[in-house]
């Protein structure tokens, strides 16, 4: 058995007032981050329309995540640098305004590889958004960290669950009206920000810009990193695939993708919570991981069993979020790195394994329509096995984790 740390008090979801009576401030950053989780979602459903619209191969559009997700991987070691200097205010504009420009030349694009290059140029105003807009609900909100953690979840899960939907309706206009209307609402963010946030967020301490490459050299950290490097490798492939042997509409795809979000939030708030703090973290980690893998083998095998197929679909939504939360959790209990270094370090590697994992997982269906959730089923089973092989590093993690830590945990997951 091992020892459970003893741990401050940390401030309560319930203390300072009403969740919903919020400064205007709060509600500005958390629609704009409503907006760009639903970015994440929302080119799911098109990927086949721009498939056919641009003559491309599903292996090319899956580079539409591997483009976004390999610079935001880069962006992600130097966010904690940059607003430590100009503030996380500034960092919030910069991140919106250069996400509306990707959007906008996305919509403007005639080829795959003009899609591909700008939403490669998505990628670091998502990571310089995300990295900074749970510090500024903190801030904004009094700092009741237990408040901004409800609403900013609450922002995550609407955004995972109506961008596919909202992609799928737009994209039944044309494949480009997506992205208009990402750019469209992502700019009325911008501009709410500007008008409600005020102060500049800047800390008193300047991280080093080579923190989060330092932290690396941790064992704990660097396990878990890359544990999330192949996690995510299955995570995209999901994103990136599963429109196509849907053989749906853009909306109906977009329904069920929705199913997918809602499951992921509902899991992220809800489910993985009760687990940790009954059980220990990083058993439930592996217990979560083997369920992924065995339910992407069930996806793999029901291609062809439309009801089936669905169901293995949502199922995965739920398990993500619990693995998402869960990861996060085991991170964070792990060393003792400041949440923004640690969270820097970390995300970089797994955005990279989800930036390879796409293409690669998506190429493996010329060999088989279900192959490519064989491949992400395998890749889940690998972090398995880097936590069975490595478990006596990661000790400091093998015990539940106290409700009043929830905060700290999803400070991490999305990148404070």
């Amino acid at each position: 058995m091992s020892q459970t740390t003893t741990r401050p008090q940390a401030p309560s979801a319930e203390a300072g007032g009403s969740l919903l009576r919020q400064p205007p401030a709060v509600w500005a950053v958390a629609f704009a981050a409503m907006v760009a989780f639903m970015g994440i979602g929302l080119v799911g459903p098109i990927l086949p329309t721009i498939s056919e619209e641009l003559n491309s191969s599903p292996t090319q559009t899956s580079f539409l995540f591997t483009s976004y997700l390999a610079v935001t991987a880069a962006a992600m070691f130097f966010t904690s640098w940059l607003s430590s200097r100009i503030g996380t205010r500034t960092t919030m504009l910069l991140g919106l305004a250069v996400i509306v420009i990707a959007a906008v030349f996305c919509a403007l694009s005639t080829s795959i590889e003009g899609v591909i290059a700008f939403r490669a140029l998505w990628g670091p105003g998502n990571a310089l958004f995300l990295s900074t807009a749970l510090a500024s609900i903190i801030s904004a909100s009094g700092g009741r960290p237990g408040h901004a953690v409800i609403l900013y979840e609450a922002a995550l899960g609407l955004g995972l669950a109506i961008g596919p939907l909202a992609g799928g309706l737009l994209g039944e206009i044309n494949w480009m009206a997506p992205f208009w209307g990402t750019a469209s609402l992502m700019a009325v963010g911008f501009v709410a920000i500007i008008a409600v946030v005020r102060g500049s967020g800047r800390p008193a301490e300047k991280s080093h810009i080579l923190a989060p490459f330092k932290a690396l050299a941790i064992r704990p950290i660097l396990i878990m990193s890359i544990v999330a490097f192949f996690y995510n490798s299955s995570f995209f492939v999901t994103l990136a695939y599963v429109p196509y042997p849907l053989g749906m509409s853009a909306v109906g795809i977009g329904i069920v993708m929705t199913g997918f979000g809602l499951g992921l939030a509902l899991a992220s708030v809800v489910i993985a919570p009760w687990f940790t703090r009954r059980f220990s973290a990083t058993a439930v980690l592996v217990a979560s991981l083997v369920l992924f893998a065995l339910t992407h083998i069930a996806a793999g095998v029901l291609t062809e069993t439309a009801t089936g197929f669905i169901v293995c679909v949502v199922l995965l939504g739920f398990e993500i979020g619990a693995v998402n939360t869960v990861l996060t959790e085991v991170v964070m209990e792990a060393s003792d790195l400041p949440r923004p270094v640690a969270s820097s370090a970390y995300s970089g590697v797994r955005f990279v394994g989800g930036a390879i994992g796409a293409p690669v997982g998506t190429s493996m269906a010329a060999y088989g329509v279900g192959v490519p959730f064989f491949f992400a089923a395998a890749t889940s089973l690998v972090g398995v096995l880097i936590i069975a092989v490595f478990h006596r590093s990661l000790r400091r993690a093998d015990h539940p984790i106290e409700e009043n830590y929830v905060e700290e945990a999803a400070a991490i997951t999305f990148g404070e």
